[in-house]
């Protein structure tokens, strides 16, 4: 695939802040979004995110490497870009005193529609976003999940073939949060592409078809969900404690066969390491809590989680390494 069949492509691009601290803006970022897909782009604070976001989306220009949404260059094409795409950020933008099909007029009118094609666009975007009964209340009586929705109803006014979200559920109670989940899967069921910055890891897990992990201004890691997961080696050994146990006593054991470092979970009691055998390292260690006469609330083996996929690549003091995944 041709870089300009992508909705999204970046090569080497660069962006310093005078001033910055070291690693701050983009130091060769690259990337390559199917369109009619959703990738996640994540990072701890500081790494790129929204240099990269405000980059794509023509609100900040670049020093170097070149850039591409929906077909066109976002430094040389930037009106063509801009016509091509909607921008949802991490606030609501809507009017809390305007009810919500007032809001989405307003913004149909600002696009340039008659009233008549407002009222219809907004009656549309209402239904698909199941606020329709909703829709001649005041924005204020909202709930947070209703709020972002109508948000993401107002960035598709004029239906843009990519959508930039910014962290789209921050605040939001669990209810909220599978409302906009839902919300951004039917717009990629239309055949919208969406970036997705998002500070929460099962919400990459939920909705990425393909994550990428920035890191001082570089991605360096890139797949599906599961092959970053896969990537990461291995299966993890959980062992819930029982209250009273040495928990001493368990790691020594549970190091025997670890294939990496330990994680202990304070709150929940649980000890939980990489292991290469999934079968003989539950045996053994099952063997030996009952020779010790150590009898564990659980013990079970699982997955890696995206949590520790992004722990392990980006908590190191150093950059990491690229991780290449072939699918």
């Amino acid at each position: 695939m041709k870089r300009t069949d992508f909705a999204i492509a970046a090569n080497r691009v660069h962006k310093h802040y005078v001033g910055g601290t070291d690693g701050a803006g983009l130091n060769g970022f690259d990337l390559e979004v199917r369109p009619g897909s959703v990738c996640g782009l994540l990072g701890p604070n500081g790494a790129g995110k929204t240099t990269a976001i405000k980059i794509l989306s023509t609100l900040l220009d670049f020093d170097d490497g070149q850039a591409s949404v929906a077909g066109f260059d976002v430094r040389t094409q930037g009106r063509q870009v801009r016509q091509h795409i909607g921008l949802v950020g991490q606030y609501a933008a809507v009017d809390e005193i305007l009810t919500g099909r007032q809001n989405l007029v307003m913004f149909g009118q600002l696009h340039h529609l008659s009233h008549r094609q407002a009222r219809q666009r907004a009656d549309e975007l209402l239904d698909q976003f199941l606020l329709l009964d909703s829709g001649d209340l005041p924005v204020s009586k909202y709930s947070g999940g209703m709020r972002r929705r109508l948000d993401l109803a107002a960035s598709l006014i004029v239906s843009p073939s990519v959508l930039f979200v910014d962290e789209p559920t921050t605040g939001l109670d669990p209810v909220g949060r599978q409302q906009v989940w839902a919300a951004l899967r039917s717009l990629v069921d239309t055949g919208t592409t969406v970036l997705l910055t998002t500070q929460y890891l099962e919400e990459a897990d939920q909705l990425a078809d393909r994550i990428s992990i920035l890191k001082a201004g570089r991605i360096i890691a890139e797949g599906t969900p599961n092959e970053l997961k896969t990537a990461l080696g291995g299966d993890w050994l959980d062992i819930v404690l029982s209250l009273g146990t040495d928990a001493s006593i368990v790691t020594s054991i549970v190091e025997q066969v670890a294939a990496g470092p330990l994680r202990m979970d304070a709150r929940t009691n649980r000890i939980s390491a990489p292991v290469k055998d999934r079968t003989k390292a539950l045996v053994t260690i099952a063997t030996a809590l009952s020779e010790a006469q150590i009898e564990p609330e659980d013990i079970s083996l699982r997955r890696p989680t995206l949590d520790e996929v992004f722990i392990h690549l980006t908590g190191s003091a150093e950059p990491a390494a690229v991780l290449e995944v072939t699918p």
